[in-house]
């Protein structure tokens, strides 16, 4: 038996650049590759539940390995070839509580 292993997603930072002629910081989308993310579809009521409090309109549930660091709150994310944004704040467990390597999850919603 295998072990479970997640997929590599490509998270896009955001670094400021300068800024504008009203002095407000101007950014770009910095590519991020992050291995070991487990990607997975929502249940039903997940979907209606998002739909009904955010508008937005849940694809996927990804589980973020532990000891990650990066910032996934608005962030666009890349897999299978498409572009999601980030839903709301992901949401994080106690390390040593959860027995597999990720404690965190965030909901996407297709982009573009």
């Amino acid at each position: 038996m295998g072990r479970l292993s997640g997929q590599t997603v490509i998270l896009y930072d955001k670094r400021q650049t300068g800024v504008d002629g009203f002095n407000r910081p101007v950014y770009e989308d910095v590519a991020i590759t992050v291995d070991n993310v487990l990607i997975g579809e929502p249940t039903s009521e997940d979907v209606i539940d998002t739909l009904n409090l955010t508008g937005k309109h849940l694809a996927y549930t990804l589980a973020i390995p532990k000891g990650d660091t990066h910032t996934w709150t608005d962030r666009k994310v890349e897999f299978f070839g498409q572009m999601f944004h980030t839903i709301g704040e992901p949401t994080q467990g106690i390390d040593h509580l959860i027995p597999l390597d990720w404690n965190a999850k965030v909901k996407v919603e297709r982009y573009g």
